[in-house]
């Protein structure tokens, strides 16, 4: 098939560090090809991809957020993708809605991944404006509150097999991966941390939006020596990161739609202890692959319990559910579906 990724163009793809939405349009698209596809991205110019680029800004939009408007640099690249929609079988959009507009003009069928949370006022008014477009979930949490939406598939995400490598001897610390965000409660990690009796090692990102919160509520709780603060890591150094850990740490305060990094630890072995939240019950299997806790308390305890996983389990858990082969499958599955739905229209 000739498929269309258009990603977002706040970060590369794949990102340099921290980006998950990003990571897995890389993923699908780095699949696609794979299997054979005539694939183009529209992405960041500085992407790296073995698909054609169409650059819809020269560096990612987090490089240029105090001087440049994110939304008309989207805007001018749906329209390409618009302008050249005759090239293309079907078109795959990872923009959460901004392209609904567009996709009227569109002279192909259409697919939309949602990544992002519905439980937002404003958003129910929305998508019952568009009723039609195709959509994709990425848990089944994540589409419970608008599940009346032209739903096709929920498909998990997916990380190459080999990218990390599994570890079956930790140390002794526990780890935070992700970003210094309110929603992310890192806070919380350190607390749980502390409480049970382990350092802590926190690879984050703190996005400009919220160095206040890192200032203010994060920074003071790093002057304990057994919290460990080590910056954003990339591909290179996250497996080890990851890998070396008894156990991630993932207190989300959030409807979170997937959390990447829960599988991520899963191809290294090492079970999470998550809060239930969003799709948390459906990514980690309670008393299997870690813990799924509805406190601090009962998370402290988990960690107590934490050598009672299997972290081969764990790494087998990854490898059957959470692959980027599995997931690029599903998505031409999809695919395919909606073409010849289009075709019979």
């Amino acid at each position: 098939m000739r498929v269309a990724q258009v990603s977002t163009l706040y970060e590369s793809v794949p990102p340099r560090a921290y980006g998950g939405i990003e990571r897995v349009v890389s993923y699908l698209t780095e699949g696609l090809v794979a299997l054979g596809h005539d694939v183009t991205l529209f992405a960041s110019g500085d992407s790296r991809t073995r698909a054609r680029l169409v650059a819809g800004s020269d560096v990612p939009l987090r490089e240029i957020e105090d001087t440049a408007d994110p939304q008309a640099l989207h805007f001018a690249m749906l329209e390409d993708v618009v302008r050249r929609s005759g090239e293309f079988d079907i078109v795959h959009f990872h923009v959460d809605y901004l392209h609904f507009p567009f996709s009227a003009r569109l002279s192909c069928p259409h697919l939309t991944t949602l990544h992002w949370r519905l439980d937002v006022p404003g958003l129910a008014q929305l998508y019952a404006r568009f009723p039609d477009v195709p959509l994709v979930s990425i848990s089944d949490a994540q589409r419970a509150p608008l599940a009346s939406l032209n739903w096709q598939r929920t498909i998990y995400h997916g990380l190459p097999a080999h990218l990390y490598d599994y570890c079956a001897e930790p140390a002794d610390h526990v780890a935070f991966l992700g970003r210094i965000a309110p929603a992310k409660r890192p806070d919380l990690a350190i607390e749980i941390a502390q409480r049970a009796g382990l350092p802590l090692e926190i690879a984050a990102k703190v996005d400009h939006g919220d160095r206040w919160y890192y200032e203010r509520d994060i920074e003071p709780l790093l002057h304990d020596a057994r919290v460990r603060f080590v910056g954003e890591v990339a591909d290179a150094e996250k497996g080890r990161f990851l890998g070396r850990a008894r156990a991630l740490l993932f207190p989300v305060d959030w409807p979170e739609p997937f959390g990447l990094v829960m599988a991520e630890a899963l191809a290294c072995g090492t079970p999470v202890v998550a809060f239930r939240r969003g799709s948390v019950a459906e990514v980690i299997e309670d008393g299997v692959t870690g813990f799924v806790v509805d406190s601090v308390d009962e998370a402290v305890d988990a960690l107590r319990q934490i050598g009672s996983i299997d972290r081969r389990a764990c790494r087998d858990a990854f490898e059957r559910r959470f692959t980027a082969a599995r997931m690029t499958r599903e998505y031409v599955d999809v695919y395919e579906r909606v073409a010849s739905h289009a075709l019979r229209r």
